[in-house]
């Protein structure tokens, strides 16, 4: 029987729709899924869970979705949890990648084998190639190739999985607040500014791209793409990087070119709804394999 730990975002609720079988749904408190759990938890009763799961007969844990890390609150620890606490303490202090560690590590111990979600539903890694009509260009694959390197020198620190890249530029580094926010921030509006730059960018042509804020930041990020990868050396049976119909909208919004993703390496839901955004706009998806064109 299969558990999923199910966090915030679409990708659980696409793991349930694959399944035969419903699996048991556990969700963190504070992080209430897109679909409906069977159990919610406190960190703090980590070990109650998985003596739960113990018998109900569970022998399988997808771990899907965002969870943030919580904070600690020592009055609500049970008795199950105390010998787990300091192990759960030190994987909290260590970041995204160490936490997440930790936590398989436990639930192994605990007799449980671990699955990741691309395991569940394989489908959700998509091929090699451009996937839309629109091709890519050489000045795509040259910022891929920069994307590449921002994101190992990114996952060294533990901060993200996607960046914005243009003409061998890094805009944007994805923060906490995920790859949505990050494209978000370069949405157009109809703010008099981007009429000004629509206007010198007539005078000035690809020199438009340069033009910045009173903070040297980019005043856009029109006709650049946004790269995302699996930090490296990261346990992929969890916070596998996923993108779907959002960040497809949010490329459009922000007037990319196109979406660059490693093969392997980040899910995509809903594939075809993906697909029709991004050809409606001109833009493409690249799958690009790792270290390749």
């Amino acid at each position: 029987m299969l558990a999923l730990i199910a966090g915030m975002g679409d990708l659980p609720p696409a793991l349930v729709a694959r399944l035969a079988d419903r699996p048991l749904v556990c969700a963190m408190h504070g992080f209430t899924p897109s679909v409906t759990p069977d159990l919610t938890f406190r960190i703090e009763n980590l070990g109650s869970l998985l003596r739960e799961l113990q018998a109900r007969g569970v022998t399988e844990v997808c771990l899907a979705g965002a969870v943030k890390r919580p904070q600690i609150d020592q009055s609500a620890i049970d008795a199950a949890t105390m010998p787990l606490v300091p192990r759960i303490a030190a994987a909290i202090a260590q970041g995204d990648d160490g936490a997440l560690r930790a936590i398989i590590a436990i639930f192994e111990e605990a007799g449980f084998t671990v699955k990741a979600a691309h395991e569940i539903a394989p489908d959700l890694l998509p091929a090699p190639g451009v996937l839309t009509r629109t091709q890519a260009t050489p000045r795509a694959a040259q910022d891929a190739v920069v994307g590449e390197q921002t994101i190992a020198e990114m996952g060294q620190r533990d901060i993200g999985q996607s960046c914005i890249l243009r003409a061998g530029r890094v805009l944007a580094r994805e923060g906490q607040s995920g790859t949505d926010a990050m494209l978000a921030q370069f949405a157009a509006s109809d703010d008099p500014i981007w009429g000004a730059v629509d206007g010198v960018g007539a005078l000035l042509g690809s020199a438009a791209e340069w033009l910045s804020g009173p903070d040297g930041d980019p005043v856009d990020a029109r006709g650049a793409i946004l790269f995302k990868a699996p930090k490296p050396g990261q346990d992929r049976r969890a916070d596998l990087p996923v993108i779907g119909p959002q960040t497809a909208a949010g490329a459009v919004a922000a007037g990319l070119s196109g979406i660059v993703i490693e093969a392997g390496g980040v899910m995509v839901l809903d594939l075809a709804e993906v697909q029709r955004r991004l050809d409606d706009a001109g833009l493409f998806l690249w799958v690009r394999p790792k270290g390749g064109a």
